[in-house]
């Protein structure tokens, strides 16, 4: 999947992005969310460049993943002070404040690949599932994708937590 998504070329990858997104910003989750998690993107992963700002724009509080550990929280944070933290995915700094897992109303999902009924596969480090599977979080969850990274079937495991949602582009 990775060779794939970087297979696709900038102005393909951008429409797909853009598209996906979109589809976000228009769901009722997102609608009715006040605190909304959202990844920063790799190389390989639908491009967030942009996101977060028309998202602030409009009067959500934003919050991103900052990696400590084993461990990942969603921090408030500035999207001109992010710096390169683990795995070099661009993140919260160090000082910024985490947010809760009970503020958060709607996280936005990255990963390999996805069935319709919301199976993931991420990149097997487990953070995601860690953090969906805390009792305190009881927001919605939403997994984005390239249309190819949508599959019909996938291994699951009992630890392994299923997003509410799926947009393919």
């Amino acid at each position: 999947m990775k060779a794939r998504n970087l297979s696709l070329g900038a102005e393909a990858r951008s429409v797909a992005s853009a598209r996906i997104f979109g589809r976000v910003g228009e769901s009722p989750a997102f609608a009715a969310a006040h605190t909304v998690a959202l990844f920063s993107a790799l190389p390989d992963e639908p491009d967030t460049g942009g996101v977060a700002e028309r998202w602030r724009a409009a009067g959500k509080r934003l919050v991103l993943p900052r990696v400590e550990g084993d461990a990942m929280r969603f921090c408030d944070c500035d999207p001109a002070a992010l710096r390169r933290g683990a795995f070099g995915i661009a993140e919260p700094e160090p000082g910024a404040r985490t947010c809760p897992p009970g503020e958060i109303d709607l996280v936005v999902v990255p990963g390999v690949a996805f069935t319709a009924g919301g199976v993931r596969l991420g990149r097997g480090k487990g953070y995601y599932d860690r953090y969906l599977s805390q009792t305190e979080f009881r927001g919605a969850t939403v997994g984005v994708c390239y249309a190819h990274q949508l599959v019909g079937e996938l291994p699951s495991e009992p630890h392994d937590v299923a997003v509410d949602c799926v947009v393919a582009e």
